[in-house]
């Protein structure tokens, strides 16, 4: 790493890390104000509430990463203008882009960092924190435990099964309760009835099972054995998958990209025939879910012509430019996955739209910066 850049990192990496800083402290005492009270109730203590914020903070950090990013970048490039240091630079023969390669290559350094918080850890962040929430409450309503979701039903349109499930826990896959019918190619409709069922290697077992066949629509009673194994493919990923994205469906909200890509694939796959408004929701959020982290990489190709414009200009000038840049861009988000959402855009388009957008329009001003 040459000097320069070692400088140029130095001089970003700094207030980047007071931008940070200063949003988390921020967010921590403003909603430890507002959630006290419920605290007080949980009985939770100070431990307790710091492992619910650590918890917590990996969601705030994916929203305030680009911000932060962008806020620093205009400080520190605004400094440098300032004080002529980038017209000196560049009259020693170093170009705009070369001089910006150290916040290039911040921004993918962040953008990796959006993606795996994305995917990793933010999904299952609500759980978390509310298992750390309730840790010191007692519920009888919740004999089974937190980790059971009650009532499940979903459809296998992929294979042509249905699924009615008492009790499903979504850590162990474990069902109780389970009813499993499907339509085999002769015609005939089977039915299994079991007490409970676990994955095993490459389908399912059911114990203390029923199996019943429909034919003209007769019940003829099948097998019944204390342990039957059926190759089922319904992995318990896919069912993971079902409940979570199920419950969003209801409403199909434009708002949110609370769902990782891996789920919404085992979706798609679980419902291939899926319904066009369905179809168009999805995939807004999965075109949105890949697009989020390459946010970071097009807050430097914006900060790069605002903030190296030569002169002695107020370094809130850069604030200012920042949360225009950040109001103009959540706009242009959340038109796009409302518009994708209802089909009038191509969910690709509604997807990467800001980035396409602010990312042509942060190239073509630095290309014309003097």
């Amino acid at each position: 790493m040459r000097l320069l850049d070692r400088y140029l990192l130095r001089e970003l990496l700094l207030p980047f890390g007071y931008c940070l800083g200063g949003f988390l402290m921020f967010w921590i005492v403003f909603d430890w104000s507002s959630d006290f009270g419920k605290f007080q109730e949980a009985r939770l203590r100070a431990a307790d509430i710091a492992e619910y914020y650590a918890v917590l903070a990996p969601e705030f950090l994916v929203q305030i990463l680009p911000v932060g990013l962008l806020l620093a970048l205009l400080y520190a490039l605004t400094n440098h203008a300032r004080y002529n240091e980038i017209t000196a630079i560049r009259a020693a023969g170093v170009s705009l882009w070369r001089l910006s390669a150290p916040y290039f290559a911040t921004g993918l350094v962040c953008s990796g960092v959006v993606f795996a918080l994305n995917e990793y850890w933010v999904p299952d962040i609500e759980s978390r924190a509310e298992a750390i929430k309730t840790r010191h409450v007692r519920n009888p309503k919740t004999q089974l435990g937190r980790d059971w979701v009650q009532n499940l039903g979903f459809r296998n349109t992929r294979d042509g099964r249905r699924w009615q499930i008492a009790s499903f826990n979504v850590k162990t896959a474990a069902m109780l309760g389970p009813k499993v019918d499907w339509v085999e190619a002769q015609g005939s409709r089977r039915w299994i009835f079991a007490e409970r069922a676990m994955p095993t290697n490459g389908g399912w077992a059911f114990f203390v099972a029923s199996e019943f066949v429909e034919t003209n629509s007769t019940y003829v009673p099948g097998l019944q054995t204390n342990l039957l194994f059926k190759p089922f493919s319904e992995t318990p990923d896919e069912i993971r998958s079902e409940i979570k994205i199920s419950q969003r469906l209801s409403v199909l909200r434009p708002q949110g990209l609370d769902v990782p890509i891996r789920e919404i694939r085992h979706y798609l796959g679980l419902h291939p025939n899926a319904s066009v408004s369905e179809k168009n929701w999805l995939y807004t959020k999965l075109h949105g879910r890949l697009a989020e982290p390459w946010k970071c990489l097009v807050v430097v190709v914006i900060a790069i012509p605002f903030g190296s414009a030569s002169g002695r200009r107020n370094v809130y000038v850069g604030v200012a430019s920042s949360i225009f840049i950040c109001f103009a861009y959540y706009i242009f988000f959340q038109v796009g996955q409302a518009f994708g959402t209802l089909g009038t855009l191509p969910p690709w388009l509604a997807g990467w739209m800001p980035n396409i957008l602010f990312g042509f329009g942060g190239i073509w001003l630095t290309a014309r910066a003097r």
